[in-house]
Parts: C-alpha cells; structure tokens; sequence
C-alpha cells in the first residue's frame, strides 16, 4: 500500500482533469446540440471530440520539448491552472448559449491536456521507479477511467437539468481540485537530453526512427493506439446509437457509457496487479480476439426484436469488452515504460500521443462516414474487424509474445523444468553470455527460446533458413545472426566458415546475447558428438573477459517423435511440426500424463578458458564429457 500511495497525488490530479474533460464534453454533445437544428447532432458529437483530438496530433511534439526545459512537475502544474480560465470561457459559452465559444473550450482542453500528458505519464516511472510501472500505469488508468465514468455521469445528468450555477460550480471545482492536487506530487525526476522537433512531420520521422531502435516498441505503440480508437469510436457512437436503436434518454445513455467506464476501471486494476506477477502481454492478441468477437455479437445480434432484454444483453457486451480493454491497455502501457530509454521516455510517450490521437482522429472520421452510408451499428462490425487483424499483426511481429503462445502450447504436453535459469541475467562481472546447448530433438529450439521470451537471446544460424519467407521473419524477429551453410555450398562453404570467428567474436565484442549448438546438428544415439568441430572452441579460446559461457543440458526429449531415435535421418520439420501439435492437443483432452523435460543452466566460462588451452580435439571432448556425463533416460513417444 504504501508503494501505492506515493502515486495518488498524480492519480487525483488526473482524475480531476479527466472528469473536466467528460463533463464538459458530455454538456457540449447533449446540451449545446440543442441550441442548433437536430439534423446537426451527430456532426457537432463528432466535432466535440475531433475538437478534444486535434491538438494532440499538432502539439504533441511541442510537448515532448517541454521536459528538456521545464520539471515534469511544474508543467503539470502549469497546465492545471490554465485549465480554470477555460472552464470560465466554457461558462460564458453555456450562459449565451454560444456554441463557437463552447467548441473553443473544448478545443482548448484539448491543448491543455496535449501539452502535459507526456509529463504526466513520464512521472509513473520518476515516482515508483521501473519496478513500480505495472503498479503505477494499472492506477493511472483507473483512475483516468473512473474519472471518465464520474465525468461523463455527471455531464449526462447535468444535461437533464441544465442550471448555470450547478454548471458552474462543477467545472471550476473540479479544475481548482487538479490543480490544488497537482502541488502534492513528489518526484525523483530523471534527467532529460533527447532533442525532438516540435515540427509535427519532422517529429514524427525523428521519434519514429527513435522508437523503431527497439525491436518491436513501433508494433505496441501501434497496437496500444488501437485501444483509444475503439475507446473513442465507442464513446462517439453510442451517444446515436442507444438513442436511435433503444430509444434511451441522455442521463440512461450516460448509464451505459458509465457501466463500460467502470468495466475498463477494473479492468485497469486487475491488469496492473496481474501484470507483476504474470506476463499478461502476451494474452493481450487474445483478448483483442475475444473484444473482436464481442463487437460482432454487437453488431450481429437482433437486439430490437429481443424486447425490452435487448439494451440489457447490449449493455452486458459492451461491459465485457470494457473489461478485456482494460487489461488489454495495462500491459501495453507498462511494456512502453519499460522499453523506452530514460532519457527519450517524454518523446516516446509523446510520439504515442500524437499517434494515438491520430487514430482517435481517424475513429471519428470513419464514424461519420459509415454512419452516413449506413446504419450505426456497421460501426461494432468495422471495428471488430480491424481489432482481429490488427492482433493477428501483432502477435506475428513481437517476439516475447510469440514466444509466449509456443511456451504455453509446449506446456499442453510437456513438463518443463528451468534449472538455474538466473544465470541468463547480466551481473556484476559480466555485460553477456554465449549460451552453448546440447541438442537432443528438433523440439530443443523452440523449447529454449519460448522458455526464454523475456531475454534477449540471438541465434546462430545457417543461411538455408532464411530462404523460406515465414522461416526468415521469425528468425528475424530474434535478430538471427546468419552463418554460411556448409552442406549447401561445398568447398565455397568451407571457406565461408572461416569468417565464423571473426563473426563470433565481433557479436561478443558488441555484448551481443548469442547462442549455438556446439555439435552442429541432433544427435542420432541420445549422446553429445562434437568431434572435429572448430566453432565452440574458436569462440570460447578468444573469449571477451566480459562474456560468459553457459553450458544447457536438456534431458527429456530422446525417444520422442521429434528426436532421431530408430531413425537414420532427421525428419522435416513442417510435417512434423504439424501432426505433433494436433497430437499434443489432443494428449491435453485425454489427459494423458505430461513428459517430464529439464532445462539446466551451467556457467562453465572458467572450465572453457582452461579447455581452449589444450587443443580443439580436447577442447571439443571434455565439452563432450560434460554434456553426457548424465545418461538422458530413453522414453519412447509420439510427442
């Protein structure tokens, strides 16, 4: 609790904010829209909220500056004491019943929270440190999404009964309470020195190049920005929707839009608190399914016919959906946090901004236009579609996630045991490792990396596997270092192959992760065989005093239907691949008992320098020694 309360002061002064904004926006869509002809009410919706988008997408750069210059602290300081002069313009809009003066408050909101969102967001990491992200990004949301879900309650039942005074005393209170709370906010901030543009076109180019330097971080902004396109694109649409389909008064559109608010809130809640303790990210592609599918239900459900049950089941759906958002979002934010580099974290986050608006930006402009052509509800169905495909993208093109779908596939039929897994972890002596395993079955690979999804591991690799399209964009993703291939390439290969140190060596060197099979291939009678092989040796004789080597002994898998055991060669891996998977799931239905696979991690980096001493030949056999010194116990099976 008490890492939690050191948060609150940031958590209230946006909340504060936050309920501002809906409560303003709620009283321009429902109030102001009348004082125009009704033909107009769904363009000036649509208006409101491109109003509170249009900054962001223009000065958003200009609040990535900001930081280099100004405390994070004061910023959003600044920014919530402008936020009472706005309210006053927005009182004087109501009073005259003046909707340019009413659009020009929300458009300044929107600057307003333009200019120090990035600021806020870049204090979660200042205030609880990398380890307090998770704790801090999943109370942030909350609480943004609790203040969404009071803010827009509140708007819809001051529409009902629209007094000045009540008006008045809401939007001033609330910006005097931001402000006031914005003063208790305590943070160890971090020191700034990335230079950006406040040039929109310009920062764009720079900070994507920026946030494309981690592989990935280009694929979570976008798919995290897909999660306020839904948001404002449902948000935008129910307002017409519930009133056209079910015939719902402001104050019970309000209702339902506050249900899906408290949904995300908890979703946001249980997201943080799940994300220390399991890798949520990588369910993040199936709850996008689970949230696609509900907005086809939304769309494909005769909800008219079902009565007066109707915007009850409705309800319920939109409900979920809030729910899967919210845990959907939590490990998106969090892996941003993580990821982006101290000093660039106030650009990165203000590069998600202006992308992230742009799509709220384009939500609303699709919305206008399916709305025009066709009926609202066409609305959940494009939605839906474009959130399957954009999770299908993501979960091909990130890596720890792909690895986390095989990990927990390989678990359907295999007890997997990891022995001393720490030793992957940098310490003191040491900036890398070179990571040497046996190689027992075809399965080994895929075991190693999908166990190992949260490091930074690469593989060597021969350059006959990149020929095939889907093959080299996996490796690609794992930043596969490519090798010649021998086999293929005869005596051109072998003198190929003698680049194979300098290659080596120059991946240690840069405190690249790497790792190799020392044999070169699966073993064909359950023992290690490395014979005249130059590769370990070489790298282990000329090895970086800051790299360590790590021994892996994989014991489990010999007998299986994947190793080469009664056979003479290795069989092709598609195939196999295939009629495995089908058979583990069916194992899973059968509940037949798990095969028991261990992973052990040795650091043998001062037995190996001792090794290269004596020769390749020696070398290469004392490695022998030590992965078959335990007898890999024979158990034949299909998997």
């Amino acid at each position: 609790m008490d890492g939690l309360r050191k948060f609150f002061p940031l958590y209230f002064t946006n909340l504060f904010g936050v309920m501002n904004d809906n409560v303003l926006k709620s009283l321009v869509c429902f109030v102001a829209s009348t004082w125009v002809s009704s033909d107009y009410a769904e363009i000036i919706t649509s208006c409101v909220a491109a109003a509170m988008v249009v900054p962001y997408v223009f000065f958003s750069p200009l609040a990535g500056k900001l930081p280099h210059f100004f405390s994070k602290q004061r910023i959003v300081r600044v920014a919530k004491i402008c936020e009472v002069p706005i309210m006053m313009l927005a009182i004087l809009g109501f009073y005259f019943q003046n909707l340019t003066l009413a659009m020009t408050s929300c458009l300044l909101m929107g600057f307003q929270s333009a200019l120090f969102s990035p600021a806020k967001y870049g204090l979660i990491r200042d205030i609880g440190g990398t380890e307090g992200i998770s704790m801090g990004m999943g109370g942030m949301e909350a609480f943004s999404f609790l203040g969404m879900l009071v803010g827009t309650f509140a708007g819809s039942m001051l529409a009902d009964d629209p007094r000045l005074f009540i008006i008045s005393l809401v939007l001033v209170g609330l910006a005097l309470s931001g402000a006031g709370s914005s003063y208790a906010i305590r943070a160890n901030e971090q020191e700034f020195n990335e230079e950006s543009s406040a040039n929109p076109f310009v920062f764009i180019r720079d900070t994507s190049r920026i946030v494309s330097r981690t592989r990935g971080l280009q694929h979570v902004v976008m798919y995290l920005s897909l999660f306020w396109w839904l948001s404002a694109s449902l948000q935008i649409i129910l307002l017409t929707h519930c009133k056209n389909v079910f015939g719902l008064n402001p104050s019970q559109i309000g209702v339902i839009l506050a249900i899906m608010a408290v949904g995300v809130t908890a979703g946001c809640l249980l997201g943080g608190h799940i994300n220390q303790r399991v890798f949520l990210l990588g369910y993040t592609p199936l709850l996008g399914a689970i949230i696609s599918v509900l907005m086809v239900l939304a769309f494909a459900l005769p909800f008219q016919q079902m009565g007066g049950c109707g915007v009850y089941v409705f309800a319920s759906i939109m409900a979920v959906i809030a729910v899967c958002g919210g845990l959907f979002k939590i490990p998106l934010d969090a892996e941003i946090q993580s990821r982006s580099n101290p000093s660039e974290l106030n650009i990165v986050l203000a590069y998600f901004n202006l992308v992230s608006f742009i799509f709220i930006f384009g939500a609303s402009a699709t919305n206008i236009i399916i709305t025009y052509f066709l009926s609202s509800s066409w609305v959940f169905l494009f939605d839906g579609l474009i959130m399957l495909v954009w999770s299908l993208v993501f979960f091909c093109n990130y890596r720890s996630v792909l690895c986390f779908a095989v990990s927990r596939t390989m678990h359907l039929h295999y007890d997997i045991e990891l022995i001393r897994p720490h030793l992957m972890r940098a310490d003191a002596d040491s900036s890398n490792v070179l990571v040497m395993p046996m190689h027992r079955a075809l399965l080994d690979p895929l075991i190693m990396f999908s166990e190992l999804y949260d490091y930074s591991l690469q593989p060597m690799v021969d350059s006959r596997f990149f020929a095939n399209g889907a093959v080299a964009h996996v490796l690609n993703l794992f930043d596969s270092v490519q090798v010649p291939d021998l086999v293929s390439t005869g005596r051109a290969g072998v003198e190929q192959a003698q680049q194979l140190d300098s290659i080596v060596q120059h991946q240690l060197q840069d405190n690249k992760n790497l790792i190799f099979y020392p044999s070169g291939h699966i073993t064909m009678d359950g023992r290690e065989t490395i014979g005249n092989r130059r590769m370990a040796y070489n790298a282990c004789k000329n090895l970086p005093d800051h790299t360590r080597v790590l021994a892996v002994e994989i014991h489990g898998l010999w007998g299986s239907r994947w190793s080469n055991y009664g056979l003479r060669k290795t069989p092709p891996l598609a195939s196999l691949l295939g009629k495995s998977l089908m058979f583990m799931l069916l194992l899973k239905f059968l509940y037949v008992k798990k095969r028991k696979v261990t992973i052990t991690f040795s650091d043998i980096t001062s037995d190996v320098r001792q090794w290269a001493q004596l020769g390749r030949r020696d070398f290469n056999a004392r490695l022998e020694d030590f992965y078959n010194r335990k007898e890999d116990i024979l158990q034949p099976s299909w998997c």
